[in-house]
């Protein structure tokens, strides 16, 4: 009998929770520190990867990303040693892939080179935009010319290369933004990861909005504006929008997301990583301790886990549809079925239909262009009790 996960596949993410400086909009798990033990800390890896697999060692393995903080400030032995680890503990898939998160300030051409030599062969790098002005006011190290530089080492190194661009920026124009996705297009491999800048409580983004003092971001009309401008030029490049924030040519898409995207489970090792993971007919949402030195102290002591929860089958339709209608593919309604062990209601279905944010074809569900832009919107239609 095929479980539900093995629909999406299994994927390792491994968190690095270390960067050379914080941005002004990040939230994710990441600090500043002056020195690592990186020897300490790949033993304590190593040892996670080892209860992890204790679990699940009968699977194959898909996918593992490296991300962050700063992976690219990982020396090159500590990941080469992490996947010859993986190697012996999982059957690996034959189109196999290993994504680097990279920062363009921490990048050089022998660490590189060590990385695909240890069996990385895909690098996300973390651009975010193509004017200097731009990347002072995030918060960003590096200059537009050591971004380009980076990116030209990075695609002399790997095939595969994506890179993040933020807009709807403060003081940014459609024009701006159109001018600066053109110029990132010309320097485009196969993958772009383009997001919309979004201002989370607890950063310092947030702190400054809350004061009052983060002026000239862009009205709603505007940054909407810029979404749909985004996908246009994306697709008419050959860069199909296969997910909400991310383009790719055909075949190139990111197979570790398309893991979450698609509802599979994967296992997450480090400071504050998460996990899906079925056991036993039984899905689990699993988080690491979220600290660094708090998760190392764990690890070293056998388990890094902070916390590890039954998902209900109810939760679990939820979540497949909010990652699965990301996708431009959508979702398989038999497969929501099977989850929630009912349907969604044809009422709301058909008024989301008429008003043209979705479609329905062959017991497939997905989300229109116009129904991307309010994508939160159609799924609190569908999924309102």
């Amino acid at each position: 009998m095929v479980e539900d996960w093995q629909h999406g596949g299994f994927g390792l993410y491994i968190h690095w929770p270390f960067c050379e400086a914080k941005c002004p909009y990040c939230d994710f798990n990441s600090h500043v520190v002056r020195k690592i033990d990186q020897s300490r800390w790949l033993r304590a890896y190593l040892g996670e990867l080892d209860r992890v697999a204790s679990e699940t060692s009968d699977r194959v393995l898909n996918s593992v990303f490296f991300g962050g903080g700063t992976p690219s400030l990982m020396d090159p032995d500590v990941v080469a040693a992490i996947l010859v680890r993986v190697r012996k503990l999982w059957r690996i898939s034959n189109d196999f892939e290993v994504t680097l998160e990279a920062n363009p300030g921490s990048v050089d051409a022998g660490r590189f080179v060590a990385y695909r030599a240890g069996g990385v062969n895909r690098v996300s790098m973390g651009i975010q935009a193509l004017n200097d002005r731009d990347l002072s006011r995030l918060g960003r190290i590096h200059t537009v010319e050591e971004a380009r530089k980076a990116f030209e080492i990075g695609r002399k190194a790997f095939d595969r290369v994506s890179f993040d661009l933020i807009y709807a920026r403060q003081d940014q124009t459609l024009q701006d933004w159109t001018a600066e996705l053109n110029e990132a297009l010309s320097m485009a491999i196969d993958h772009l990861s383009l997001y919309q800048l979004t201002i989370e409580t607890g950063t310092a983004f947030g702190d400054r909005y809350e004061r009052g003092k983060l002026r000239g971001l862009p009205e709603d009309d505007l940054a909407a504006d810029m979404y749909e401008a985004t996908q246009e030029i994306c697709a008419s490049a050959g860069m199909d929008p296969y997910e909400v924030s991310n383009y790719a040519e055909k075949g190139s898409e990111s197979r570790h997301n398309l893991i979450y995207w698609r509802y599979g489970d994967y296992a997450g090792v480090g400071p504050g990583a998460h996990a899906r993971l079925t056991m036993d007919g039984q899905r689990y949402a699993i988080e690491n301790w979220r600290m660094p030195e708090k998760w190392l102290e764990h690890a070293e002591a056998g388990n890094g886990e902070s916390l590890r929860n039954v998902v209900p089958q109810v939760d679990q339709a939820t979540e497949f549809l909010l990652m699965g209608l990301r996708l431009t593919e959508g979702v398989d309604l038999s497969r929501y079925r099977a989850l929630s062990e009912v349907e969604l209601s044809e009422d709301r279905i058909t008024y989301l239909q008429d008003i043209g944010t979705i479609s329905i074809d062959r017991q497939r569900l997905r989300v229109l262009p116009k129904g991307r832009m309010v994508l939160n919107s159609v799924l609190a239609e569908l999924l309102v009790d």
